[in-house]
């Protein structure tokens, strides 16, 4: 194997790394959102669990956030609270700052 073909197969495995850990923290985000939507909405911490799940199993409906944050902004609307959609991207953006330092320390 050359010197290049080396190369070009440590940034594969770097680039493969870097989207798993990507993926993680997606996942995690989305999981401390349902939590904290759930705490919103009064929910038991077994349905608050399953919320949650709810939420991470809604991002695989379509790229992107928008399928978590309509799924969670519809449900906090259901239970008659108001959350503006600023207020919930910032709230995504600020568990994501969460998400991904919990997933490099290994929590």
């Amino acid at each position: 194997m050359t010197t290049f073909d080396e190369r070009e197969k440590g940034f594969e495995n770097k680039f493969a790394h870097e989207q798993d850990q990507e993926f993680r923290a997606v996942a995690r985000r989305n999981k401390l959102l349902g939590l904290w939507a759930a705490e919103k909405m009064g929910l038991s911490a077994e349905s608050a669990e399953n919320y949650a799940a709810a939420v991470v199993r809604a991002d695989f409906e379509q790229p992107g956030d928008d399928d978590v944050a309509r799924k969670v902004a519809g449900d906090l609307k259901g239970s008659g609270l108001s959350v503006s959609e600023g207020e919930l991207r910032s709230k995504m953006d600020e568990l994501m700052s969460h998400a991904r330092e919990q997933i490099r320390s290994g929590e």
